[in-house]
């Protein structure tokens, strides 16, 4: 079975942030980072090429496969910001439909700029989705 691509990789986390060309991701990208870091008092670790991650769980698949991955994280994707949270928990719908402008799945959460929601909402989101994990996982 080949190694995962996404695990912690060493590399400087603010030089990633800081070769983001747009400067409104980039701004959101560092905000993200210290509202993440808040949530989890844990130092942010690249985790691949892209991923920003903090923490760290034993994921379990149904298969029996596991691997390491963050408690909580992010990437400035091209198309848009993309937070790593349980999206799926109890109360996250409800969190969520007062966000503002967003695209969500089980596991992430888009958003072009924190401009389009409103950062209390972002904030506790992120809270609880760590708190979930935590539960869940750890």
């Amino acid at each position: 079975m080949a190694e995962p691509k996404t695990r912690p990789t060493g590399q400087s986390v603010k030089k990633f942030l800081d070769g983001i060309r747009d400067k409104t991701r980039r701004e959101d990208c560092y905000t993200v980072l210290r509202l993440m870091k808040r949530a989890t008092k844990a130092e942010p670790k690249m985790w691949g090429p892209s991923i920003v991650g903090f923490g760290e769980y034993r994921l379990k698949y149904a298969s029996g496969r596991e691997l390491d991955w963050p408690l909580t994280g992010f990437s400035p994707r091209k198309q848009a910001l993309t937070l790593y949270l349980l999206c799926g928990a109890e109360g996250v719908p409800a969190l969520l439909r007062k966000l503002g402008k967003h695209k969500s799945s089980k596991c992430c959460l888009y958003i072009q700029r924190l401009a389009d929601v409103d950062l209390k909402v972002l904030t506790e989101l992120i809270n609880q989705s760590v708190r979930d994990a935590r539960r869940a996982y750890c």
